[in-house]
């Protein structure tokens, strides 16, 4: 499939025609239904392979991270053993399934079940059952944490719910693989994290953030001047293009923008950035900026791309590095939301300095799309609309949803990849 770059005054829905996928109303029943809230979890969140973390988060031998899949109540113990290998478990004891850790990270080679003391090694293995001699005939080899199928692809860690998964983790990544592939990315051990509970469906929040359609209504002050101008006041995006259930949009960035002459602190700050909305100097972008998927059509007037990684996650790069957004469901009309923006650690107080107004701008601007996303999901929940009116900028939205409703009425993983 070819790439159509979009022109600010082209063709109309060209992004949308050169995907191959629809151009109608799209319903608006998956954002309110609890039924298909149901089916979703199911057939999509236990199916598909989830991303969960990167190995940056596990350094070494007895590291461990625990992590919450929302949406199938299920608590999962990720480690590293002393040979190296990550592997997820389930966090619960196979004694009586009570919790076994319950802390988000640390480091140690023994789990002890704090209800009755059963003792697991970081690979699982049941390692100690107090006063064992008194159970009957048990077979401590087969007692060990029950396993959830674990993946690694370039640092990220993928668990699968099913059991054995339907397809393996090369076929449901597809071509979003060679998209990404060796893409350099930039401070993975040094996230600052956001997280919120949100009353909105968590497609209603996921979103928010992969469409440009909005900015100057939403964000008319904070990244509005950068991500729109006069020759596209609508932020129209340079290109898009599906990849199997993913895709990804590569997004307008005013080349013209500068910063106002009497901002003195946002000028000294951005000095030696490769952009306003940049935690990097430039040079420290080099290798960053020369991947293939990083501003694919080679614009000037680029500011960001957003990798979709069907279904939950946004992985996003700019000029200074990259940043993650998970979307969890709780219920049909709450979610969990967690964004993770990565940056090397500052070397000096400029860098500091620049990193912390970077920060103090991604707050702001996800503050703006948060605040609208409640009032979005009541006027959702009204039932007076049936059908979204979808247009160019907001083909990822179409995709997606596409792909989940796909997802939730085929029999099969394979059909749904079909």
């Amino acid at each position: 499939m070819n790439e159509i770059p979009s022109s600010f005054t082209g063709q109309r829905g060209s992004l949308t025609q050169n995907a191959g996928i629809g151009q109608g109303p799209v319903p608006l029943y998956p954002y309110r239904s609890q039924a298909f809230f149901e089916l979703e979890r199911d057939r999509v969140f236990r199916r598909a392979w989830l991303m969960i973390g990167r190995v940056e988060e596990l350094p070494e031998a007895g590291c461990f991270i625990v992590r919450q899949i929302d949406p199938c109540a299920v608590s999962a113990l990720i480690t590293r053993d002393k040979d190296g290998k990550v592997q997820a478990f389930y966090n619960s004891c196979s004694h009586r399934g009570s919790k076994i850790i319950d802390v988000a990270e640390g480091r140690q080679t023994r789990f002890a079940c704090p209800y009755h003391g059963w003792t697991y090694a970081n690979d699982g293995r049941l390692a100690n059952i107090p006063d064992e001699r008194n159970f009957f005939d048990i077979d401590k080899a087969t007692c060990g944490l029950k396993q959830i199928a674990t993946e690694v692809w370039d640092g990220w860690i993928f668990v699968n719910l099913s059991s054995p998964p339907e397809v393996t983790l090369a076929e449901f990544l597809g071509p979003f693989r060679d998209h990404l592939a060796g893409y350099v990315y930039l401070g993975a051990d040094t996230p600052v994290i956001f997280s919120a509970t949100l009353n909105a469906n968590w497609k209603v929040v996921s979103d928010a953030f992969i469409e440009t359609y909005h900015i100057p209504f939403i964000h008319p002050k904070t990244i509005g001047p950068t991500f729109a101008s006069d020759e596209n006041p609508f932020g129209r995006f340079l290109t898009a293009k599906t990849l199997g259930p993913h895709g990804y949009a590569s997004m307008y960035g005013n080349s013209g923008y500068a910063t106002h002459p009497d901002h003195h602190v946002e000028r000294i700050a951005y000095k030696a950035a490769a952009s306003v909305i940049s935690a990097a100097a430039t040079n420290e972008t080099e290798a960053f900026l020369c991947h293939p998927a990083v501003n694919p059509t080679a614009s000037a007037s680029w500011s960001m791309d957003d990798n979709l990684l069907f279904p939950h996650v946004q992985i996003g790069n700019g000029p200074g590095g990259f940043w993650t957004h998970h979307f969890w469901p709780l219920t049909v009309n709450t979610c969990r939301y967690e964004s993770r923006f990565y940056m090397r650690p500052a070397t000096n107080m400029r860098e500091r300095f620049q990193h912390e107004l970077y920060v103090g701008r991604v707050i702001e601007v996800i503050l703006e799309d948060l605040k609208n996303v409640s009032t979005t999901q009541e006027g959702i929940d009204t039932g007076g609309q049936e059908f979204m009116q979808l247009q160019d900028s907001e083909i990822c939205i179409r995709h997606n949803v596409s792909q989940i409703i796909r997802w939730a009425e085929a029999a099969t993983v394979k059909e749904a990849l079909s």
